[in-house]
């Protein structure tokens, strides 16, 4: 029903994603977005509204809102009050300021980990306690899960728990029983929780359903800054839209504090496809999370145990994270993008030896870079 084969984000001018190998012969599968089409109920929406020939600073309408909170509901069972929402212009404007106006003491995050949550609490002058996901290796991949003793022991009382929620890039899901005992932990030692829940409408497997953390409990609602955005699972990162969604108003007050002259308004386009995503996207996202599955099953088909590989099955996203270490190769990142690949380095997400492959693309784009990651493979 809709199209997911048109090969059409390298000839965008102004694709970050592309411009970085232009004149080169090399597929980029790096950097977060991905290259379909965006839903065409969305594609109206921003044609609609363009065709109004006005663009003065916006807000979001009564019908964004509205969307937006019907959404929750129906996708999550989680009711939220419109007061509870802070626009922002990006997710990672988000984290920064989450860091910024929760607090001074020790901020804790599970590695490897999407830089930002590395960088934000740099940026505010807070100690970064970076906490290692254990992982195990059955017989095919790797399993990823949070070390709770450590946690438990390196929690000061009033520290902020950085929850990337499902966790990029590992790509897992986090359980309701995991979830839960970090629960049980943030209250414990008193944590603030900023939990970037950016990818949770990509959840890979039939049936899944998010969980929000701070949907968990009123307690845990009271100790947590959720942030959200339309941009990964309806592939509209560059118009800027995201939120935070803060139950206590006192954390609310202070996150809306910290924003006021620097953070910008929202881009008015942006609010305009968040509410037509929210309302009307759902057809179009069951069809890309089949695509998504399928492209996803031809990475660790072709990858896993090949050379000394191992490809981490991801339950939520269109990233897979790759171990290298066994392949005897010194640059992963370095040797793909000399073979026609550009991948994320996972040094950069604190693990090196690993790379990061965005499986966001049409099948045709997804089978030459694997073939030529192979045939690289091979010569080694």
């Amino acid at each position: 029903m809709y199209d997911f084969t048109t090969p059409a984000a390298q000839h965008v001018a102004d694709s970050l994603k592309w411009r970085k190998y232009a004149g080169r012969d090399v597929l980029p599968l790096w950097v977060a977005d991905m290259d379909f089409l965006s839903p065409p109920v969305v594609t109206a929406a921003l044609a609609a509204r363009v065709a109004q020939g006005i663009f003065a600073y916006g807000e979001p309408t009564e019908t964004a809102v509205g969307a937006l909170l019907a959404a929750a509901r129906r996708d999550y069972d989680w009711t939220i009050e419109p007061n509870w929402l802070v626009p922002l212009p990006g997710l990672v404007t988000g984290l920064n300021v989450a860091c910024r106006a929760s607090g001074d003491g020790d901020v804790i995050t599970a590695t490897p980990i999407y830089p930002p949550f590395m960088s934000a609490p740099q940026f505010a002058e807070r100690r970064l306690i970076r906490l290692p996901l254990r992982e195990t290796r059955p017989d095919t991949g790797s399993h990823w899960e949070w070390d709770f003793d450590a946690l438990d022991a390196v929690a000061t009382r009033g520290a902020t728990l950085m929850l990337c929620h499902p966790h990029n890039p590992v790509g897992r899901q986090w359980t309701p029983a995991e979830l839960q005992r970090l629960g049980e932990l943030a209250e414990k030692h008193d944590l603030t929780v900023i939990s970037d829940e950016i990818h949770c409408d990509l959840l890979l497997e039939p049936g899944a359903r998010h969980t929000p953390f701070a949907a968990i409990s009123p307690k845990l609602a009271a100790r947590t800054i959720t942030l959200m955005a339309p941009s990964k699972t309806y592939n509209v990162p560059g118009l800027g839209c995201a939120f935070a969604v803060i139950p206590n108003a006192e954390r609310r007050h202070a996150f809306q504090k910290t924003m006021r002259g620097i953070v910008p308004h929202v881009n008015l386009l942006g609010y305009v496809a968040l509410e037509a995503a929210c309302r009307d996207g759902m057809a179009w996202r069951s069809e890309l999370l089949s695509v998504l599955r399928s492209n996803r099953d031809e990475v660790v088909r072709a990858l896993d145990g090949h050379n000394g590989l191992r490809v981490t099955v991801p339950q939520a996203t269109f990233l897979a994270w790759v171990d290298c270490r066994d392949a005897g190769l010194q640059h992963p990142q370095h040797f793909f993008e000399q073979a026609g690949v550009g991948l994320s380095d996972g040094a950069d997400f604190g693990a090196p030896g690993f790379v990061r492959l965005n499986f966001g693309c049409p099948r045709t784009t997804l089978d030459s870079a694997l073939a030529r990651m192979r045939k690289a493979l091979a010569t080694l």
